[in-house]
């Protein structure tokens, strides 16, 4: 594989053994994104100087003998979202267009201090809520696999820079699939770690510290070892916490697949995917069966899908309204529950919802408290759940009205947002996630299915998928970004 797309792992071992400057690779990729990038438009916040600057330092220290740790001068982009010192950190919302990070956030204090340095920011849509990264500051970012469709959102900057190789790794965030989903759409890797085990401190707009309720930051990379990489890195307390507490996720053991027991879940009533889509799960369940790993389509965990989707929704709607403007807490609710505009769902909650009392949010934490406690009862007999991530592969971006979009497979329409119950499962009750490449459709896009966890078992989560790209193949680049 070409220089472009070998992952964070083999680019730090090339700097180590000599074969690259860290300068030559930083190099490298700035003219790949000045190259590519006007087609994709997935880094629109150039920072180039400054990771010069930063890759100098990096020779000169290796020069010495000194290592700046385990990403020593490796070049990378991050999700907009983050804020870097004295770059724009607006989240593609107009408001906050002239808004400039005063200091590094702490996930980028992190992997400074491991050595990485940022040649640029990547774009997401507006507000960070949809599955399309579009806003009217940085413009339209387009799919590598095919530039008129979606790369996803809200990390579809991140996961469209990994798959045009325009760096060596990625962060996102995710509250509703939004790490997961660009993985899915762009064949890359992606992980939604337990909830609270990496600070979120910094990203975030301009007066918002606390960490918001389930929303997460976590990595994105074309290989599973640069997810373990990256979250060895980025795992650990908040600055608040520090001084009390410590984090110990358990080491999975696992050496093989078959030492795996394996739930999948192809499909649900309530959260309809393509026959591909559903198929692919049965594939990769048979294939992991035959290989001697336990497998079962029929277990589940013991929860109310109807009410972990209300749960979910609650939630979701309380996060997006909590800390921004007025008028941008409507347009974000009516996005957010906007799927099931017309119909009477109880999943379909209002912006209502946002003026409810902190007894009304105590009620339905409870009930998230409940499905936390189904789940782990379920992972108590197994170690890993497949499950689809999207509908569909990546569709063609449509930017018109949230109420009025339809996702179309198998001969019907679905309600835009119904996808995001794939996500929400997961984010309501803390759940790791990667999401891992399966190889394409029969459209020649991405697939992508998540492996979910238990609460803390995020190295198993990420094993999985090590093993399965061991086992079955990882990362392909998407034609046309060859040096």
């Amino acid at each position: 594989m070409t220089l472009a797309f070998q992952s964070a792992s083999e680019l730090t071992q090339k700097i180590q053994d000599k074969e690259i400057s860290s300068r030559e690779l930083t190099d490298y990729y700035i003219d790949r994104i000045e190259r590519f990038d006007g087609k994709i438009n997935a880094v629109p916040v150039h920072d180039f100087d400054t990771a010069r600057n930063a890759a100098d330092q990096a020779d000169a220290e290796q020069a010495a003998g000194r290592s700046l740790g385990p990403l020593h001068g490796l070049p990378m982009t991050i999700k907009e979202a983050y804020d870097i010192s004295h770059l724009p950190t607006t989240w593609g919302i107009e408001n906050f267009a002239k808004n400039i990070a005063q200091t590094d956030s702490q996930v980028v204090k992190k992997f400074k201090a491991a050595g990485a340095h940022f040649i640029g920011k990547t774009n997401v849509p507006e507000g960070l809520a949809d599955f399309q990264s579009y806003n009217s500051i940085y413009g339209t970012t387009n799919n590598p696999w095919d530039v008129r469709r979606t790369p996803g959102g809200s990390s579809g900057g991140s996961s469209a820079a990994l798959a045009a190789g325009f760096c060596g790794l990625e962060s996102g965030s995710d509250i509703g699939g939004s790490i997961r989903n660009p993985a899915h759409f762009c064949g890359v890797y992606g992980h939604k770690p337990t909830w609270g085990i990496v600070p979120s401190q910094g990203h975030a707009l301009p007066g918002d510290v606390a960490p918001p309720d389930i929303a997460v930051v976590g990595p994105m990379a074309r290989s599973a070892q640069d997810l373990a990489l990256a979250m060895n890195i980025m795992a650990g307390p908040d600055p608040l916490n520090s001084p009390g507490w410590t984090l110990s996720l358990p080491d999975p053991g696992m050496t093989g697949l078959k030492d795996f027991k394996i739930a999948i879940w192809p499909d649900d009533p309530l959260s309809p995917v393509s026959s591909e889509m559903s198929g692919r799960v049965q594939e990769i369940g048979d294939r992991l069966a035959k290989l001697g790993a336990t497998v079962s389509d029929k277990a589940r965990p013991d929860i109310d899908v109807a009410m972990s989707r209300q749960t979910y929704f609650f939630m979701l709607n309380g996060v997006l309204g909590a800390h921004l403007p007025q008028e941008e807490t409507a347009a974000l609710t009516e996005k957010a529950a906007g799927y099931s505009s017309g119909n009477s769902s109880p999943g379909a909650l209002t912006a209502r919802s946002l003026t409810q009392s902190h007894q009304t949010w105590l009620a339905w934490n409870n009930r998230r408290e409940i499905l936390r406690m189904a789940w782990q009862e379920f992972f108590q007999d197994w170690d890993i759940l497949i499950c689809p991530q999207m509908a569909t592969t990546a569709f063609k971006h449509d930017q018109s009205h949230f109420n009025g979009r339809r996702i179309t497979f198998d001969n019907a329409e679905h309600p835009y947002f119904e996808q995001l119950l794939w996500s929400g499962h997961i984010t309501v009750a803390y759940l790791p996630s990667t999401v891992f490449p399966t190889g394409p459709g029969t459209d020649g896009l991405p697939i992508g299915l998540q492996a979910v966890g238990a609460e803390f078992n995020d190295r198993k989560t990420i094993r999985f998928a090590e093993l399965m790209a061991q086992e079955f193949g990882g990362f392909t680049p998407p034609p046309g970004f060859d040096d």
